[in-house]
């Protein structure tokens, strides 16, 4: 991913708030790797990044208002953003600038913007090219704005391409996509391939897959959202939505430092996903 220019050292000190996932004590993957991106960025230029982790968005308001109090932080870094997102309005209140990565900014807050309706395009043109006519969606909370816009995607290229189409919510983690796979893979007429809103409920997935004695792709393909670790590793390898997740954050840290010296402030628009392949996709199984 290109990155823009940014200054040469910066005492800039972002924060970021996050939540981890519903089933886990771990960071989900994605964000992970963006807040490496960020560190990696904001440290080469003698910028910092503080990071906690909260189980409410009570508590997460609270945090703005201790940093903006105590002066901890100069800039806020939002992701997981949904409809008046009370959080940017809190920043604003607290005279702390906010910085978005979302699919839709609000106005006026500076925003790496990743565009999930055209991921979610791609991911099921390319199982219906498997020729897939029942494609199932494993999806994240229906609050959040990229949820909506991979929902509103799924609708769309489902009924522009004469395809069944079924959602069930997820609320991410292997749990949650374990739940749900079964619930799909227990119907009467099940699905023949999934997509997962992300990769640790792919990988719940595929393990109750396999329990219900199903086989991956052969009956069934599995097909992650946000290429990990936890794909690679799986048996079989999971094929996956992917995009460059480590460079989203270095395109947010280099951002920050841009339009926090004085610079414009921006939305970028970061590369599109693609689908790589691998052994949990395949085509459609015989009638």
């Amino acid at each position: 991913m290109e990155q823009p220019a940014a200054p040469g050292r910066s005492t800039l000190r972002a924060g970021i708030v996050q939540h981890r996932s519903s089933d886990s004590h771990d960071l989900d993957p994605f964000y992970d790797h963006v807040l490496a991106g960020l560190e990696e960025t904001l440290d080469a230029h003698g910028a910092s990044v503080f990071v906690l982790f909260e189980e409410s968005a009570d508590a997460e308001l609270e945090v703005y208002r201790r940093w903006a109090d105590q002066a901890l932080v100069d800039a806020v870094v939002l992701t997981d953003l949904v409809d008046g997102d009370e959080r940017v309005a809190a920043c604003r209140r607290a005279g702390l600038p906010a910085y978005a990565l979302c699919p839709a900014p609000p106005a006026d807050v500076p925003a790496v913007v990743v565009d999930d309706a055209d991921a979610m395009r791609r991911a099921i043109d390319y199982l219906a090219g498997l020729g897939h006519r029942h494609v199932a969606r494993v999806s994240g909370p229906s609050h959040l704005l990229h949820t909506r816009a991979r929902t509103v995607a799924f609708d769309e290229v489902v009924t522009a391409r004469g395809l069944r189409g079924t959602t069930v919510v997820g609320s991410y983690g292997t749990a949650s996509g374990a739940d749900a796979t079964r619930t799909l893979l227990d119907a009467d007429d099940p699905p023949t391939a999934i997509v997962y809103d992300d990769d640790l409920m792919a990988v719940g997935g595929l393990r109750v897959a396999r329990a219900l004695g199903r086989s991956v792709p052969g009956d069934v393909s599995l097909l992650a959202w946000d290429d990990s670790a936890h794909c690679r590793l799986a048996d079989p390898p999971l094929s996956a939505v992917s995009r460059d997740v480590r460079g989203l954050g270095a395109e947010l840290g280099a951002l920050l430092l841009r339009t926090t010296t004085g610079d414009v402030a921006d939305v970028l628009q970061a590369p599109a996903a693609r689908v790589v392949t691998r052994g949990s996709t395949g085509p459609v199984p015989a009638a």
